[in-house]
């Protein structure tokens, strides 16, 4: 394949792709961060925290692990490990992080129009 005038191999090629995986993962950990700052409550920081933060830990180590098979030549367990144990702790942690801050009654931002399981968990409250 020509690219810029160069001359790339299929390792080059899957190389490159792995770099952009990093380089995607990257950009969506800066992403998450500025989520985590700017969103006004625990519950959207949260959001924030654990879906775009496990999408940007999965592209990076996916892109690590397609690099390491591709320019080394061995398949990495380690890696994918990782992405199997983020992939299913992350977004559990984050869901009980939002539910005891739920049940512990922090308060909604301002903006919530709705919040239907408040008269469900906390009938005396109505």
């Amino acid at each position: 394949m020509w690219k810029g005038g160069l001359l790339l191999n299929t390792s080059q090629i899957i190389e490159l792709g792995a770099a952009l995986l990093i380089l995607l993962g990257s950009i969506m950990s800066v992403i998450s961060a500025f989520g985590i700052i700017r969103l006004p409550d625990v519950y959207t920081r949260s959001h924030a925290a654990t879906k775009s933060s496990t999408l940007a830990v999965l592209l990076s180590l996916s892109g690590a692990f397609v690099y390491f098979w591709v320019h080394e030549g061995f398949i990495s367990v380690r890696l994918l490990l990782g992405i199997v144990f983020v992939f299913l702790t992350a977004p559990v942690a984050g869901h009980l992080i939002t539910r005891a801050a739920y049940r512990s009654k922090v308060k909604l931002t301002d903006n919530s129009s709705d919040d239907a399981l408040k008269e469900v968990l906390f009938p005396e409250d109505k």
